[in-house]
């Protein structure tokens, strides 16, 4: 791997997600996620019922809990609200000052903080281990290399701790986007190639309409579900718990309709998984 690229790669991605912190700011709703102090996101309520179960006492409350790829910190807080002590971790600098400036704002400094860093690098720059590693949505196409994230989650995780991902389907992100009609036809890499794929596109998820970033290209990495589980498995994790999803947060194809604050497929749904969840378990 040209070390070159990869850095390239990882500015150009940094210099997009810096860009897309105002935007979200707006689209997220913090000022009312600051201003309800129940108000969990929408997110970590559908995160919540997957991987509490696995928890000692069935909660995350009094949990020490690491969020990887936390973006502007909605989730992470939220996790803070349920009661768990969180550490928060991205590697946009912007990303990890709104998150701060959101957890003063909704009084959670006190169980919650924030840590400028790569996923890869995240050993070095957070503190401890945790009970809880968690990531969740739409993070593993940024990551280029499954095996050292997987190592970065077992530094981080203590003895019998629980690591949780949930995250767009693979098989859902080899697909043609760009289809308006019914057709599922797969163009883009399900397995990886060892190279990433190049976008270049100015329009962000949230925000008001018609936002858009200075700084547009992008790159990222297919993933496969073997990949994923075998990144896991490769650290000596053990699978607790494996799930496939009908729905997604946003609009990943022109087909998809929104139902109930979700996105999924209006006819046939069985045809196409949206989303996948797993639960590990590092060992003793």
């Amino acid at each position: 791997m040209d070390a070159t690229a990869d850095s390239e790669w990882t500015a150009a991605n940094r210099a997009n997600w810096d860009d897309r912190v105002e935007p979200h700011l707006e689209g997220y709703r913090v000022d009312r996620f600051a201003a309800e102090p129940d108000r969990i996101s929408d997110v970590v309520l559908e995160d919540r019922p997957l991987l509490e179960p696995h928890l000692p006492g069935g909660s995350v409350a009094g949990l020490r809990l690491a969020h990887l790829q936390c973006h502007i910190g909605t989730d992470t807080l939220s996790w803070a609200r349920l009661g768990a002590e969180v550490v928060g971790v991205d590697f946009s600098s912007e990303s990890i000052g709104a998150a701060r400036r959101l957890a003063d704002a909704s009084g959670l400094s006190d169980r919650s903080s924030f840590v400028e860093s790569t996923v890869d690098e995240a050993p070095a720059h957070v503190g401890g281990t945790f009970d809880v590693v968690y990531t969740s949505i739409g993070v593993l196409c940024w990551l280029r290399d499954l095996d050292a994230w997987a190592r970065t989650i077992d530094a981080l995780l203590a003895p019998g701790g629980v690591f949780f991902v949930r995250d767009a389907h693979p098989l859902l992100n080899a697909l043609d986007d760009e289809r308006t009609d019914d057709a599922l036809v797969i163009t883009r890499p399900y397995f990886a190639t060892g190279e990433p794929l190049r976008y270049d596109d100015p329009s962000t998820y949230a925000g008001a309409e018609g936002a858009r970033v200075e700084h547009s290209v992008t790159f990222e990495w297919p993933h496969s579900i073997a990949e994923i589980v075998q990144a896991l498995l490769g650290v000596g994790f053990t699978m607790v718990d494996f799930a496939e999803h009908r729905t997604l947060p946003w609009q990943a194809l022109p087909q998809m309709v929104e139902e109930a604050g979700a996105y999924v497929l209006p006819a046939n749904s069985d045809r196409l998984p949206l989303a996948f969840s797993v639960v590990a378990r590092k060992g003793a």
